[in-house]
């Protein structure tokens, strides 16, 4: 019947010790408590002690006993092991009384620790790493050359041996990681380094107050690097790519062609009089030095004046004036001793068409050289300036083309010229955008697109009579008009100057059959509004022209014909 203990070949098993003799062990398969048989001679166990005090047998807590004559003496007694025997572990005391456990087939201590009788476990060393100095290994006991175990003391009449402690592992294998940096110290002398609670906390304090000056400098520095790469545009010179310079002819009919070839005859003026001076534009007709230019621009220079004229290649000469005359708006001046001078060419007025593309040059503001471009926005649009003396002789009556090229004050007198840098017209005045009464000659405004070209058919003419004689002749019809007159038309007044006849005698008017109180509403087929108009109309045309007129007398409308004459301009 099976009582529960292991059948068969068992492992030993360690019990207590008995009062019985030492250093022997329970057969293998034999209760506790029997009698064992005496190990035989030559076994290589130590002498049977006997009892605690019995005479022929030291007393247990006595010294070992020696070993036989011929054989090693080792610790506790035992015999060395002789050639090609295994060694054989010591053998403690027998314990007395019955094991408190079921004998282990693994011969492990009870509950996998080390039993207070069980000789201590080889020290499980760990496997360093590669290359990792590994300390001096200290002797640990070992089942073939185990350590002496003192004598059993205490109760009197039982041998009682002393439990073998496991021997103590090293402290540098208590601390030592195969997997740490090499390098690192294996031993140290107390607590590992950083785990006393003050050394921790003042560490921790010190690290936090590192991370923080790490992270300011660190701030401080990417900030300036940062600063710097903004201003300079980087950490290295910066080179933008750039096409390379080419002299490459522009369209003649360009802005930029026409300009080229127009700027080197612009002049700039600069007037100055006892009371007054001005800048404006101008220029060259001719190769004697003759500048071409409004008469409100010289105006200022009176008779006493001086007139500088500043060429577009910045050479300056002082110029005279020729002539002028305050109903074109037109004044000739004239440098000496100046060569090289390009007439600038003079084009057809009459050939300009609405949309036609113009490009005016001047010294808007006194900035000389200055070109805009701009289109032909109306023809024949009736004009009158000036008017500031009161007395009506500085009023100019214009049949002017207008533009919306950019002109301002300075521009007065500069040329309009078509795209083939010929002048069609001689830039005179602009609307003002604070002003209602009509256009204005010199005004502080800017331009708003409205520009006025006295046509160069017309400032031709003049030109070459200035040049000539001295003085424009001007058209006329022979008769007063009555400039308050609010109906639609131009009409014939009741008395003349100095209380004469409204139709001079024997004048182109009388000759023709017009009568005082007629009204004028179409010159050459255009219709006649005002006074005005018709004096503009009529001054478009030289001295000796033929023109047909249409009016109206009672309410009948006549057409008739007559031939202008011509009168001395001031």
């Amino acid at each position: 019947m099976d009582d529960g203990k292991p059948t068969g070949p068992q492992a030993k098993w360690w019990s207590r010790p008995t009062t019985g003799r030492s250093g022997r062990t329970e057969p293998e398969g034999r209760a506790p408590g029997e009698d064992t048989p005496t190990a035989p001679p030559g076994a290589g166990d130590p002498a049977d002690p006997g009892p605690a005090g019995t005479p022929g047998h030291p007393a247990a807590s006595g010294p070992a006993d020696a070993a036989p004559s011929g054989e090693a003496a080792t610790p506790m007694g035992v015999p060395a092991p002789t050639a090609g025997q295994e060694p054989q572990p010591a053998h403690l005391p027998r314990p007395s009384g019955a094991p408190l456990h079921e004998p282990d087939a693994y011969s492990t201590p009870p509950y996998g620790d080390p039993g207070p009788w069980a000789p201590a476990p080889p020290v499980q060393r760990p496997t360093p790493a590669h290359g990792t100095p590994v300390p001096p290994q200290a002797a640990v006991p070992s089942p073939q050359h185990p350590s002496p175990v003192p004598p059993p003391t205490g109760v009197p009449g039982h041998s009682t041996a002393v439990p073998q402690q496991p021997a103590p592992v090293p402290a540098q294998w208590g601390q030592y990681d195969p997997w740490a940096a090499p390098g690192q110290p294996l031993t140290q002398v107390g607590p590992p380094a950083g785990t006393e609670p003050g050394r921790r906390k003042n560490r921790r304090g010190g690290a936090f107050a590192g991370v923080l000056l790490l992270t300011l400098v660190a701030s401080g520095i990417g900030g300036g690097v940062g600063a710097y790469i903004e201003r300079n545009g980087g950490l290295t010179t910066v080179e933008l790519p750039q096409a390379s310079r080419t002299t490459t002819a522009r369209a003649p009919e360009s802005v930029a062609g026409i300009a080229a070839s127009a700027l080197p005859s612009v002049v700039t003026l600069h007037v100055s009089g006892t009371a007054e001076s001005g800048t404006g534009t101008g220029f060259v007709l001719d190769n004697r030095g003759h500048i071409l230019t409004n008469n409100h621009v010289v105006a200022p220079a009176g008779t006493t004046g001086d007139i500088t004229v500043t060429f577009s290649s910045g050479e300056t000469a002082t110029a005279e004036l020729v002539g002028k005359d305050s109903g074109y708006d037109l004044a000739v001046v004239k440098v000496r001793g100046v060569s090289g001078l390009k007439p600038l060419p003079l084009g057809n007025s009459d050939n300009v068409q609405v949309g036609d593309p113009v490009v005016a040059i001047g010294a808007p503001f006194d900035l000389s050289n200055t070109v805009t471009s701009g289109i032909i926005s109306a023809k024949q649009r009736p004009i009158t300036a000036g008017g500031e003396k009161g007395d009506g002789s500085d009023i100019s009556y214009v049949d002017a083309l207008q533009t919306d090229a950019p002109i301002n004050p300075g521009n007065s007198g500069g040329p309009l010229v078509d795209t083939q840098a010929h002048v069609i017209g001689i830039n005179s005045a602009i609307r003002a955008a604070d002003s209602g009464k009509g256009p204005e000659r010199g005004g502080q405004s800017g331009s708003i697109g409205l520009g006025f070209a006295i046509p160069i058919n017309q400032g031709k003419r003049v030109a070459e009579e200035l040049i000539n004689t001295g003085r424009a002749t001007h058209p006329v019809i022979g008769v007063t008009l009555d400039m308050k007159f609010t109906g639609d038309g131009a009409k014939v007044g009741t008395k003349g100057a100095e209380d004469g006849p409204a139709v001079t005698k024997d004048g182109p008017a009388a000759k023709a059959g017009i009568r005082s109180g007629d009204v004028i509403t179409a010159v050459q087929g255009q219709r006649v509004h005002s006074g005005e108009e018709l004096i503009v109309k009529i001054r478009a045309h030289r001295p000796g022209d033929r023109l047909e007129l249409r009016l109206t007398r009672g309410g009948e409308e006549l057409t008739m014909t007559l031939t202008l004459g011509s009168s001395s301009g001031t």
